[in-house]
């Protein structure tokens, strides 16, 4: 049976039809109402600013950046505002950063952001400025792994936990051998190991345990805490004997 090829492509183009009318309903009936939903929240987080309730614009902020939504024009400039009262400033200075690049010198609150731009000077140097905190702010504090001693234990990998290891004087025999002045053979007790062809480990010195450095704070030991740092005072390293 003889097949048209013109005939033949009109299924495939059927398909290909619908699907982009599906596609394009998809798209409408999705934008209406994120539009929708981001100017409500957009309102109810300044709603939360004017109130002073900073903590309450920041959550909501977050939402629509977390749901993908498009975001509105002026929405960095108001959430740099809200992170400055929230004091992450490192964070504030991004968004506003962002919204100076979209807006240059047009956006309805380019005047207030530049404003915001001074005021963040003085924060943003004493972070930078700080060898308590990261760069972004945050308090360091003792590593939770190390106690701040920089290293911690591990079952020591040389002596595989054992604490000794084969003598390499006699070899594990115990006996060591040499040849006297008629050039015959002699045995004797190797005075390494006492005769026993086994010696402490040297790297755990018997200990079965070998230090090593700390995996979680890579050495440091502090790491970044969540608390935003003060820049008084010096980081309290606790230090607890490793193992306890």
């Amino acid at each position: 049976m003889c097949i048209n090829p013109r005939n033949s492509q009109k299924p495939f183009i059927y398909v290909v039809l619908v699907f982009c009318i599906m596609v394009t309903f998809s798209v409408h009936a999705q934008v209406k109402p994120n539009l929708g939903t981001v100017n409500r929240m957009m309102n109810d987080a300044k709603t939360q600013m004017d109130k002073g309730n900073y903590e309450s614009a920041n959550v909501i902020f977050r939402q629509i950046i977390e749901g993908n939504y498009t975001i509105p024009q002026e929405m960095p400039y108001y959430f740099a505002e809200t992170l400055y009262h929230l004091e992450q400033y490192d964070n504030s200075a991004n968004f506003l950063k962002k919204y100076l690049e979209i807006n240059r010198s047009g956006g309805d609150h380019f005047e207030a952001a530049k404003a915001l731009e001074n005021k963040l000077a003085e924060p943003l140097l004493a972070i930078r400025s700080c060898q308590l905190c990261d760069r972004k702010g945050y308090r360091y504090e003792p590593c939770s792994k190390c106690h701040g001693e920089k290293i911690t234990e591990k079952s020591c990998q040389f002596c595989k936990s054992r604490g000794e290891v084969g003598c390499t004087t006699c070899m594990g025999s115990g006996l060591v051998t040499r040849r006297n002045v008629f050039n015959i053979i002699e045995y004797h007790e190797c005075a390494k190991c006492s005769n026993t062809g086994r010696t402490i480990c040297p790297v755990c010195e018997g200990t079965k345990q070998e230090l090593i450095t700390c995996m979680v704070c890579k050495g440091n030991g502090t790491q970044v805490s969540d608390q935003l740092c003060d820049h008084i005072g010096e980081i309290n390293h606790t230090h607890e004997k490793i193992g306890n």
